[in-house]
């Protein structure tokens, strides 16, 4: 199928400019200031869409297989395809868990007959992601992207030292939830003012950071390349900071949550309540400050669909976990584009480029490069409503927030995974 995108505005290389995009056979094959005279393709104008390469999410929860009431394969992905995602990597808390080829299987399989965009799943970094004995890593390395026990810290260190021995002989990343839950200690909103005053059990900063600095001493010991999930803390982004000054291969994602929320702004809410939690105002200014000197490469959702009944028990009891992948680039180009905190190219690296690169995903707007796109109209002002979400789940800290940016087509691989109907764009 051939597929003309008429004389749109590509944000490329930094920039916009006016271009035609022809696509065929699942690839880019011109990208041109005039209009190519071409037969038989579906012509397709969106004069107020601004085109970007597809949004690349390496952390996402699709939930299947095990807990399909949650989520799908299919929800999941149409979600993505509706957020301008066209590629994602689901973490493997399944059922079941991803610990080996024949427990991979059946994702593989949802993958194959219902994914919408990309999909490259984790595999588990521990048998059943118990922290004892190691998985499969061997035979799950040429089926996944890379290894993690997301939704819980490796907390034995021996574990996490011949994990990361080999997964670099393997050439796998190890990416990890860094938690200490000997630290915790109960909590389940951050230890800071808010939890204080409402009577809440805190999570303190060290249950992160703690971990974190343990797993970089383990990096520079094994030169494991490794990557950070869920990056909260202002201590976490020193402590990779100084990583990479010391030259280790180590990158780190944060999410749109911690860097728009402070905990000054929790509600009596399960909307709120997530895994890490919503840190201090220093901590949202610390992890901005990252993103500018480089040390926080990428924004990933953590898109953790939960059922209503899930969520409905308020900060103590809801289960952590919100819906991401439809709010992340308007809340982000709304809350830091528009004011001038952030540049679109560094969304555009922070949501595309970076991660396409560490996790060696998909190309960029390049004649011969997989036709992986997204069109937003920037100008479409909205207030997000759970209702319009395509994913089962319907928990938002971002419900009712006005934002600018409504995808407007999203294509996964030339074929069409989004497309706005008539006057409803979005």
């Amino acid at each position: 199928m051939k597929i003309l995108l008429n004389q749109m505005t590509v944000f490329r290389k930094g920039t916009t400019q006016k271009l035609s995009v022809l696509v065929e056979d699942g690839r880019i094959v011109s990208l041109s200031p005039q209009v190519p005279q071409v037969a038989d393709a579906l012509v397709i104008e969106l004069k107020n869409g601004t085109l970007f390469p597809g949004f690349v999410d390496v952390h996402v929860h699709l939930r299947e297989p095990g807990f399909s009431r949650k989520e799908t394969i299919a929800t999941g992905t149409r979600a993505a395809a509706h957020g301008g995602f066209t590629a994602v990597c689901p973490m493997p808390n399944l059922k079941p868990v991803p610990d080996s080829l024949e427990h991979l299987q059946p994702q593989l399989d949802l993958i194959q007959r219902d994914g919408v965009v990309h999909v490259y799943p984790y595999g588990a970094i521990t048998v059943g992601e118990q922290g004892k004995d190691l998985a499969d890593l061997e035979g799950l390395a040429p089926y996944v992207v890379a290894f993690s026990d997301d939704g819980r810290g490796v907390q034995n260190s021996e574990n996490m030292r011949q994990a990361m021995r080999r997964a670099k002989a393997l050439g796998k990343l190890i990416v990890a939830h860094c938690e200490d839950e000997s630290l915790v200690g109960g909590g389940y909103i951050h230890d800071g003012a808010y939890a204080r005053a409402h009577g809440h059990r805190g999570n303190p900063s060290a249950s992160e950071w703690k971990q974190v600095e343990r797993d970089l001493a383990l990096v520079e010991e094994t030169g494991c390349a490794y990557h950070v999930c869920h990056v909260s803390t202002k201590e976490s982004v020193e402590l990779i900071r100084q990583a990479k000054a010391k030259g280790l291969d180590v990158t780190c994602e944060t999410t749109p949550h911690y860097l728009v929320f402070n905990d000054t702004m929790l509600q009596e809410d399960g909307r709120f309540k997530m895994n890490p939690p919503i840190r201090s105002e220093a901590d949202r200014q610390a992890l901005l400050a990252g993103i500018q000197d480089g040390t926080v490469d990428m924004v990933a959702t953590d898109h953790a669909p939960h059922t209503a009944e899930e969520k409905a028990g308020g900060l103590e009891k809801s289960l952590n976990g919100i819906v991401g992948l439809e709010t992340a680039f308007p809340v982000l180009y709304t809350q830091l584009v528009r004011p001038g905190i952030l540049t679109l190219a560094q969304l555009v690296d922070l949501m595309h480029t970076n991660p396409a690169k560490r996790f060696g995903l998909g190309g960029g707007l390049e004649v011969g490069a997989p036709a992986d796109l997204t069109v937003f109209d920037l100008d479409a002002c909205y207030t997000i409503r759970p209702e319009d979400f395509l994913s089962q789940g319907k928990s938002s800290p971002f419900t009712g927030q006005t934002v600018y940016g409504k995808c407007l087509l999203t294509l996964s691989g030339g074929t069409i995974a989004w497309q706005a109907k008539g006057g409803d764009q979005g």
